[in-house]
C-alpha cells in the first residue's frame, strides 16, 4: 500500500500536466471586467512623434486591436510574426500599446523586426496597461467601432486565435446591412 501511493500521486501529476498542455488556449482567454465595456480613457504620446498625443476617443469610428508589446518581451518576438500576417491582410487597425520600455529601444526593435503597428501609443510608466488590466507583455484587445472591448487575449497571438476568435468579431453581422 504504501509503495501504491506514491505511484498514483505520480500519475494523477502527470495526467493534470498532460490535461493542462492539451487545454493550453483556455489560460489565455481569461475573463476581462472590461468586455462590453468602454476602452479605459487615455491620452498616450505616440513613439515617433512624442509631442502628438492620441486619446481613446480619437480611434472611436472603426475596429482596431490594441496590442501591449515591448522591446525587452520574449513573447512578443514570437508572436511579431502573426502580428505583422494581419497587419497585411488589412482586416483591422492595430494599435501597438509599447509600455515600460524605451523609447530608443521600442523603435530600435520596430526597426530589426519591422512595423506592423498603424499608430504606436507609449504607455512609458504602464499606468494605461493597469487600467486595461495587463498583466504582462503581450496582451491584445479587440475594440469595436463604438470604442467598446470585445475580446481579450492574454499571450502570444497565433494564427488560430486570430481565425476563431478575432476574424469572427470583426465580420458584419447578418442583416444589418454592412
Amino acid at each position: 500500500m504504501s509503495r501504491i501511493l506514491p505511484l498514483a500521486a505520480f500519475l494523477l501529476l502527470a495526467c493534470l500536466l498532460v490535461f493542462g498542455l492539451f487545454h493550453s488556449d483556455e489560460k489565455s482567454e481569461l475573463p476581462s471586467p472590461l468586455i462590453g465595456k468602454p476602452v479605459p480613457a487615455f491620452a498616450l504620446p505616440t513613439l515617433f512623434e512624442p509631442r502628438r498625443t492620441v486619446s481613446a476617443a480619437d480611434l472611436v469610428g472603426t475596429p482596431y486591436l490594441v496590442n501591449f508589446w515591448a522591446s525587452w518581451c520574449v513573447t512578443c518576438r514570437v508572436e511579431h510574426p502573426v502580428i505583422e500576417e494581419l497587419a497585411r491582410s488589412d482586416r483591422v487597425r492595430i494599435v501597438g500599446f509599447n509600455f515600460r520600455d524605451e523609447g530608443e529601444d521600442a523603435r530600435a526593435w520596430l526597426e530589426r523586426w519591422g512595423d506592423p503597428y498603424d499608430l504606436h501609443l507609449v504607455d512609458r510608466d504602464g499606468r494605461i496597461s493597469i487600467d486595461f488590466g495587463v498583466y504582462a507583455a503581450p496582451e491584445t484587445f479587440l475594440v469595436d467601432a463604438e470604442g467598446n472591448i470585445v475580446f481579450k487575449h492574454l499571450g502570444a497571438l497565433t494564427p488560430e486565435i486570430i481565425e476563431r476568435e478575432i476574424i469572427p468579431r470583426l465580420s458584419p453581422r447578418a442583416g444589418d446591412g454592412t
